[in-house]
């Protein structure tokens, strides 16, 4: 069982981009037949954004994300900015590039926020970010 409670995915789609293309990155991390939300807003110019995002909860969806997340070449050093990226709630936060993930591969960058609440009990952002670590 690994140690999150839930991951949720989000990627914004502007409009110079092919939402199937968004879809597809975030795709890259995700369990097959994951169902995406789909909101559309408005960008500070009026401009159409389209926000793309998925939440997983049973422990086979979430091991399925966290084993796309190890094979990324950026592991080792997410690993050792644990302590950063886990807050006060035992959240753990980590930014993806989009480009690189609609190419099939995960890797750190912009676009793509994965936000994951850690399992510790007591809640406390040390036990926190230990279970993290074992998991990734």
């Amino acid at each position: 069982m690994p140690p999150f409670h839930y991951v949720d995915l989000r990627a914004f789609c502007y409009e110079t981009e092919a939402e199937a293309r968004v879809a597809g990155a975030l795709r890259t991390l995700l369990p097959e037949d994951t169902d995406l939300e789909r909101q559309t807003t408005e960008g500070h110019h009026g401009d159409r954004i389209v926000v793309l995002s998925a939440r997983v909860e049973r422990a086979d969806e979430v091991r399925t994300v966290l084993d796309r997340l190890r094979q990324s070449p950026d592991i080792e050093r997410v690993r050792a900015e644990l302590a950063d990226r886990v807050d006060e709630d035992c959240t753990f936060f980590v930014h993806l590039d989009k480009q690189a993930a609609a190419d099939g591969e995960v890797r750190l960058g912009e676009g793509i926020a994965l936000r994951a609440k850690v399992e510790a009990y007591p809640a406390r952002r040390e036990a926190a970010v230990e279970n993290a670590r074992e998991a990734l």
